[in-house]
């Protein structure tokens, strides 16, 4: 039997979004990532109710040069220590390289799908842009968007003000499905 998943974005899900140039953007240092309160506590609501936690995150700033590859495996080991989350994976590449990992396509979801033998139909993806909702579509999960003032009009299955709301709102439609 297939696990069930909860796919957990970074960036405006577990860890706040700096604002650069008057727009909502990915931390590039240790100093700037700074994760949501609660953030660990909603992980292990997902897990003490049987989900795998994995996150599934596009970090284009290493393709453009600016943020080194060490900077993000750092970020991503202190994501994964102070959260709690089963497995991460993260694309490092750009629009342009046409990679089949970054979102909107669902390959990081696919990979870790794969590796935790997890059915994506009996899963949930959390984000805060519309880039997550599509390859939360495209690889059959319910999509819940945390709503933000920059993703007004982003299409989901249920929307939620903030991490702590989203696991409500999944351990109740989880309660669901098959």
């Amino acid at each position: 039997m297939s696990e069930r998943a909860v796919f957990l974005d970074r960036d405006g899900v577990l860890n706040h979004v700096v604002t650069r140039d008057g727009r909502p953007a990915s931390p590039r240092t240790l100093e700037e990532l700074q994760l949501v309160p609660g953030g660990a506590a909603a992980v292990a609501r997902l897990r003490a109710a049987g989900f795998r936690t994995l996150v599934v995150t596009n970090q284009p700033d290493v393709a453009r040069g600016l943020l080194p590859p060490a900077v993000l495996g750092q970020m991503m080991e202190r994501i994964g220590r102070e959260t709690g989350v089963d497995d991460m994976a993260w694309c490092p590449h750009d629009d342009a390289d046409g990679c089949a990992c970054r979102k909107p396509l669902p390959g990081m979801i696919h990979t870790l799908a794969e590796r935790w033998r997890v059915d994506p139909r009996r899963s949930f993806l959390v984000g805060d842009g519309w880039k997550d909702m599509a390859a939360g579509r495209a690889a059959g999960c319910t999509t819940v968007l945390l709503s933000r003032a920059y993703n007004a009009g982003t299409r989901s299955t249920l929307a939620c003000a903030d991490l702590d709301g989203a696991v409500s709102a999944i351990l109740e439609a989880a309660e669901s499905m098959v």
